[in-house]
């Protein structure tokens, strides 16, 4: 047997057996319950944030459990502008509608446009903004003027362009959102692939012969995940107040379906010393749930990006 006494492991028979206290101070692994405690102890609002998206998640699966039918008009039973109660929790609108079950299912709609826009303008932006890199050249060139035309136009203004041109209706407003949240991806993904692209493992695939598919799929996109799920997380918030927005100027969503812009809408505008609830709760429900997905969006980027995980 032989000690070293510039090392902290002791050779026996072959083996290297290692002090106790060395690998003391390596941090194990932290389970699933671990991490969600660590994110809510350091990020309070972000879990303020993930509450809230996960409560919406929750309330739009279950809108069919409302207590009235968001449709249903009562103005033969002259419930018209009730007064929030034990019936109506939110009260009523100039059509004797439940306003709690309209938001209810409002949420539905502000889930179904906010995600799925989201998606899909991220990721089409995430496409490509890696494609314009690894292409590079004229195609990068080409592809980057067009994205500064479209980053011209302020993203609400053109989304109403766009409604303007389909009509009103959910997936238009989808449609729209998609189309305007596509340039802005697509740069900010652009300057981290820049980034990345110079890496001596991007370097050294190309040198051994990768092609840029695989260089994308492997090396490039992977690598930039994390801001896309903070992109796309930023999005959800800001796709559910452009859909709000566009429903209250009337280009939105259809004007029967329950949304929470379009409810701030029409007769709001019109009866809102009779009914201050129905600006109210609807207003309400949008600055939550917005803030709630911007904080959550932020936390996530302090936690993911190395650069900022060890701020508070």
């Amino acid at each position: 047997m032989s000690l070293d006494r510039g090392s902290d492991s002791v050779q026996a028979g072959g083996r290297v057996e290692v002090e106790p206290g060395v690998f003391a101070t390596l941090r194990p692994k932290r389970t699933v319950w671990q991490s969600i405690r660590f994110f809510a102890t350091r990020k309070p609002l972000g879990t303020f944030g993930a509450v809230v998206a996960i409560i919406l998640v929750l309330v739009a699966a279950s809108a069919d459990l409302a207590p009235h039918d968001p449709y249903r008009t009562n103005v033969a039973t002259g419930d018209q502008y009730s007064n929030p109660s034990a019936e109506y929790w939110f009260g009523t609108d100039h059509l004797a509608r439940d306003v709690f079950s309209r938001i209810v299912h409002g949420a539905r709609v502000s889930l179904y446009v906010g995600v799925l826009s989201a998606l899909m303008g991220s990721s089409i932006g995430l496409v490509v903004g890696v494609a314009s890199v690894q292409l590079g050249g004229k195609v990068d060139l080409v592809v980057q003027r067009f994205v500064d035309a479209m980053m011209a136009f302020p993203g609400l203004i053109l989304a109403i362009a766009i409604m303007s041109a389909l009509g009103a209706s959910v997936n238009n407003v989808i449609i729209a959102l998609t189309v305007a949240f596509i340039p802005s991806t697509a740069r900010i993904v652009r300057s981290q692939s820049l980034a990345i692209t110079e890496m001596d493992y991007v370097l050294a695939a190309r040198a051994v012969g990768a092609g840029n598919t695989r260089i994308m799929l492997k090396h490039i996109i992977p690598n930039i995940f994390a801001l896309y799920l903070v992109v796309f997380t930023f999005y959800i918030g800001g796709a559910i107040i452009s859909e709000a927005g566009l429903s209250f100027l009337g280009v939105g969503s259809p004007i029967d379906t329950p949304s929470w812009g379009g409810m701030l809408s029409g007769a709001t505008r019109q009866y809102i010393s009779l009914a201050p609830w129905l600006a109210v709760f609807p207003g309400l429900a949008i600055f939550v749930v917005v803030f709630a997905w911007n904080v959550l969006g932020d936390a996530l980027r302090d936690v993911l990006d190395p650069r900022l995980r060890g701020t508070d």
